[in-house]
């Protein structure tokens, strides 16, 4: 058997990654919004809306959301060349190609195992995204490529061809990942009839004949009149000669008004499942660009910020398919907040991530008009949405390290002890999770495994108390600014130092990874490290939403940890 030659898209920079640094998220409480009651048992508070770099956001969410987004929906720069009001949306193609790479790596980590992602797009990069895509998530877990016609009148200004439609690239996390089918429409139900006034309803005619081989399909039936019937050449009877005379008994074989017709076999209206989604969403089933800018309109009158967002109908039946009410949804190009929108009205869950300051401006108002029952258009009608639920905004936190004045790596100010704490904790791969009893205990990777971290020097004495309450059945990674001793002094112990243990693991100090791929590959300059102070220093606006956390770094009379 020859190996299967698996095929993958090159391009320049292909090779290099950024080593990203996994952030925190801080909620603003003051930009967070929800309804004054709850008006249903099945209203969703903890949505998630995130002010920051995609990128960082996604590698910020893998360790609490990863293996449980149910569905992805992003609708990413097209790399057109035009110049977008809210993002470049033409840089160059490697570059591209490198930033959707990574991107879409992050969140096939997010994805469930029951999980899909959709991706709009143009020709412009339709089919390199679709090649990339084979590699990031396996050629055979490519489902389809929907073409959603999104224009109203041909452009005759276009040099070439007007451009009617765009793409949905849609893949899933496995290969036996299943769409919903979609409800059944007045349109879908209006072929079928009921010309002999069968008393089981209206139905539909099929097609009596195969082209599969069948070995009791060839016969010749004949039919109330005296004419008999055969299948043409090359095809078969459907079902044997037994069970067609018995569904003619049945009176579910239809002969024609004179019962001289081709046999039919009835198909019941009552008796077929819900639709299966096809691939060609027409504009008066889903919306187009004209219905999107109307939404916009009305949310924002006088306001055309954004000339070309998703319609609401097209997320409805996007969610539809790939969604049950409660999935958690995931949109990384949040843009106008078209998918939280659609999503919270659909009873979804959702977590959308934006950079762009609209995120304040069109984003929020938006959503606090669907929480408030404000928001009549789009698909408010169709989902029945009076109102209801809410949202909490982050966003992300600096980078964990930062240089003093004389050039050297400390925590950044911006820290404070549980914020340090925690982020320790996702660097080293660990869930923040401290104890109330014991200090130590301030994040656990397994029941027997746990995180401490300090910022003093920490002395073999103390070293040698943390271990005797360690014990020999649990094991502690120690993260502090220096130690005394020998690092393997005590088996139970793994001790590390900030920042190198920082630098072993990610890179520091970038907050935009949505420029120059190459210009992110800089290894960090060599410094040499400061002494860590245990106190940091807090904007006035951090101080207050931290107060109540309990200081982690308090020490005794005596200079140790308490």
């Amino acid at each position: 058997m020859q190996n299967k030659q698996r095929l993958e898209l090159t391009w320049i920079g292909k090779e290099n990654r950024p080593r990203l640094e996994p952030r925190i998220l801080l909620e603003d409480p003051e930009k967070s919004y929800h309804a004054k009651k709850r008006l249903t048992d099945s209203d969703i508070f903890d949505n998630r809306l995130i002010f920051g770099d995609n990128l960082l956001a996604l590698k910020a969410l893998e360790q609490e959301f990863a293996g449980k987004v149910k569905c992805v929906f992003i609708d990413p720069p097209y790399n057109t060349g035009s110049a977008f009001t809210h993002y470049d949306d033409g840089v160059e193609h490697s570059i591209w190609l490198s930033l959707m790479r990574d991107r879409l790596e992050s969140l096939r980590r997010l994805l469930a195992a029951n999980g899909s992602i959709w991706i709009s797009i143009d020709d412009n990069e339709a089919h390199y995204l679709k090649v990339l895509c084979d590699e990031v998530f396996g050629r055979e877990c490519f489902v389809a490529s929907i073409i959603w016609e999104k224009a109203d009148s041909p452009r005759n200004s276009a040099r070439q061809f007007s451009s009617d439609h765009d793409y949905i690239l849609v893949y899933s996390k496995n290969p036996d990942w299943t769409p919903q089918r979609l409800p059944r429409t007045e349109e879908s139900d209006s072929i079928y009839g009921n010309p002999d006034e069968d008393p089981r309803g209206v139905w539909l005619p099929g097609d009596p004949y195969a082209n599969k081989p069948y070995s009791k399909g060839l016969y010749t039936m004949t039919g109330p009149s005296g004419r008999t019937f055969k299948p043409p050449p090359g095809r078969y009877w459907r079902v044997s000669e037994e069970k067609l005379r018995e569904l003619d008994q049945d009176g579910r074989v239809w002969w024609g008004p004179k019962g001289e017709a081709r046999p039919s076999i009835k198909r019941y209206l009552a008796e077929v499942s819900d639709l299966v989604p096809r691939t060609l969403w027409h504009k008066q089933d889903v919306g187009s660009n004209r219905t999107s800018k109307n939404e916009m309109r009305a949310l924002f009158p006088g306001d055309e910020s954004f000339t070309t967002p998703k319609p609401e109908k097209l997320l409805e039946r996007l969610l539809l398919i790939a969604t049950q009410a409660g999935d958690l949804v995931l949109d990384s190009f949040a843009g106008s907040g078209t998918t939280g929108a659609v999503a919270h009205k659909m009873r979804r869950r959702w977590i959308m991530v934006e950079l762009g300051e609209h995120a304040h401006t069109h984003v929020i108002p938006r959503l606090k008009k669907v929480i408030d029952g404000e928001d009549s258009g789009g698909v408010t009608e169709t989902t029945g949405w009076k109102g209801g639920g809410g949202f909490r905004y982050f966003h992300i936190a600096p980078s964990l390290l930062e240089k003093d004045r004389f050039g050297n790596l400390i925590i950044s100010k911006q820290y404070n002890a549980a914020m340090l704490a925690e982020a320790m904790c996702k660097v080293m791969g660990f869930t923040y999770a401290p104890s109330d009893e014991l200090y130590w205990q301030q994040g656990r990777s397994t029941e027997n495994d746990f995180l401490y971290v300090t910022t003093q020097t920490l002395t073999r004495e103390q070293l040698a108390k943390l271990s005797d309450e360690v014990g020999d059945n649990r094991s502690l990674l120690i993260c502090c600014a220096a130690f005394r001793g020998k690092a393997d002094a005590f088996p139970n112990l793994t001790i590390k130092k900030i920042p190198s243990a920082v630098l072993a693991k990610c890179e520091w100090g970038h907050d935009d990874y949505s420029l120059n791929v190459a210009s992110l590959l800089k290894a960090a300059p060599q410094v040499e490290f400061a002494p860590l102070v245990s106190e940091q220093t807090l904007t006035p606006k951090q101080a207050r939403r931290r107060a109540a956390q309990p200081n982690l770094f308090t020490t005794d009379e005596n200079g140790g940890a308490e």
